[in-house]
């Protein structure tokens, strides 16, 4: 009798100690976001699939991720929504409406003159509806590659002007690298010209660390070489997140503080699984991994 109240009492110890399903359901997690570029084969680019639109949103949500980055903006709507719409729909299922990609690049004309007062009007329409669809930053994806450093200054030029606008309505511009940004102009590597020549109170830096890599360059390098510039950060791998071994990500979180880091956002381009396998996968190696914080938010 004895022997069974002292396992009685350790079995009401461990109990007491164990976490229950409702404290596991409180336990912190990662302010992660995921560019919905990722489910592009879920739901579209400009909502042809909108049957999954909401499902998908409640999928991501379900998995862990906070926010989302969107990358379907066209004639002021978001897959197919209006931006009220749209940022209810995000949160409806848990999530915050973080940031978008769309960009308006130059005509030729515009190119030659350096006056790019008719796209800025396409721009002013662009950052109302980013406005009443609650982003907290607009990010331009890319851009042409350039044959002089006259038509990439004026690139720099044009990008301050967007990113004045966007701070006079609340909201945060930046530019997102790909790997051509590191070729030379007149013996000038791209992207450092931009990042000299913009305006740090009008445009920050959305370092995409995998095209980085590609680009043969090294993501901490540059955010000691330009510290306080990349305020967000696109975590990519060649597939699911940490697969590949290519890419440094202990070392890129770890100086993710000299960098400016705000914000990162998940992004999944090529697939070795089903799209929601993969992209589940890229954030459970973030939210398992020691060196990535709860949160980079200021």
């Amino acid at each position: 009798m004895k022997t069974q109240f002292m396992a009685l009492g350790l079995l009401a110890c461990v109990a007491a100690f164990a976490p229950d399903a409702a404290s596991a359901k409180k336990a912190p997690k990662k302010d992660i976001a995921i560019q919905l570029y990722s489910v592009r084969d879920l739901i579209g680019s400009f909502g042809q699939n909108q049957h999954d639109y909401k499902k998908v949103l409640k999928d991501l949500a379900d998995m862990g991720y906070s926010s989302v980055e969107a990358a379907s903006y066209n004639d002021g709507k978001f897959y197919g929504q209006t931006p009220e719409q749209f940022k209810a729909d995000v949160e409806a299922v848990g999530m915050k409406v973080l940031s978008s990609h769309c960009t308006r690049n130059l005509s030729d004309e515009e190119l030659a003159s350096g006056d790019f007062s008719e796209s800025l009007k396409w721009w002013d329409e662009c950052i109302a509806a980013h406005k009443a669809a609650g982003m907290k930053y607009l990010v331009t994806p890319s851009m042409p590659f350039l044959k002089s450093l006259k038509e990439l200054q004026v690139y720099c030029d044009y990008f301050n002007e967007i990113g004045k606008r966007c701070r006079e309505n609340g909201i945060k511009y930046g530019y997102h690298n790909h790997a051509f940004e590191f070729q030379k102009i007149e013996d000038q590597v791209m992207l450092e010209y931009m990042i000299r020549h913009t305006d740090p109170e009008n445009v920050l830096f959305e370092m995409d660390v995998y095209w980085v890599v590609i680009g043969q360059n090294s993501p901490v390098d540059l955010f000691h070489k330009y510290p306080g510039r990349f305020k967000m950060l696109h975590i990519k791998d060649l597939r699911e997140i940490g697969q590949s071994g290519m890419v440094g990500f202990d070392a890129i979180f770890r100086n993710a503080d000299v960098a400016g880091v705000e914000q990162i956002v998940v992004e999944v381009e090529q697939y070795s699984y089903d799209v929601e396998k993969s992209v589940r996968m890229s954030l459970d190696y973030l939210m398992e991994a020691p060196f990535v914080k709860a949160s980079y938010s200021k």
